[in-house]
């Protein structure tokens, strides 16, 4: 059910339109560290639709040149998971020989990530496929889960919303992340 008064359901801010921005920057300039030398712009595939505001935001503050496409995968109806991805749109940049940065919103048990990291992208041949996750939620991981390689804060097992991040499509456009009241406990 989508709600009509955001800020009523937000319980408090997690983090700020500031701190999101600092974080942003840090995480930036760790990816430029390893990236730099490559020789070749690396491929910031960004997992939709949650990872938009990120990969927005990542893509200006890294001071190195980058591709960009994206990648749409299912794993959630409503509030439930289906408990299997599936793929929804596939990258249309050739990534053989590439170096892919998968960019998601939140890593939470692991299942959509870890679908897309070992089992989807190594069909491609690129030369190396990394994790960039803006939340990093390790409570939850399933084991044998893959972990961020890249990542702007770990937080507690909170359903959060905002800054692209949605309770059943909604508080996708608050421009900072908060802890929603009355909502399920988890969230991939």
């Amino acid at each position: 059910m989508r709600r009509t008064t955001k800020s009523q359901q937000v319980a408090r801010v997690l983090f700020s339109e500031a701190q999101l921005s600092a974080m942003v920057g840090r995480v930036a300039r760790e990816i430029e560290r390893d990236y730099r030398a490559l020789g070749e712009p690396p491929v910031l595939l960004g997992v939709l639709n949650g990872s938009v505001v990120f990969l927005s935001d990542l893509m200006r503050a890294l001071e190195i040149p980058c591709d960009v496409d994206f990648v749409a995968v299912q794993s959630y109806r409503g509030e439930r998971s289906t408990g299997a991805p599936q793929l929804r749109l596939s990258p249309k940049t050739p990534l053989a020989g590439r170096h892919v940065l998968v960019v998601e919103d939140i890593l939470d048990t692991g299942v959509t990530l870890s679908y897309l990291c070992r089992e989807y992208l190594p069909q491609f041949d690129a030369a190396s496929v990394k994790l960039c996750a803006l939340l990093d939620k390790p409570s939850r991981r399933l084991p044998g889960a893959v972990c961020a390689d890249y990542a702007g804060a770990v937080i507690p097992d909170l359903f959060v919303v905002g800054y692209g991040l949605d309770y059943d499509e909604a508080y996708r456009d608050l421009p900072y992340i908060g802890v929603l009241s009355g909502a399920p406990e988890h969230k991939e």
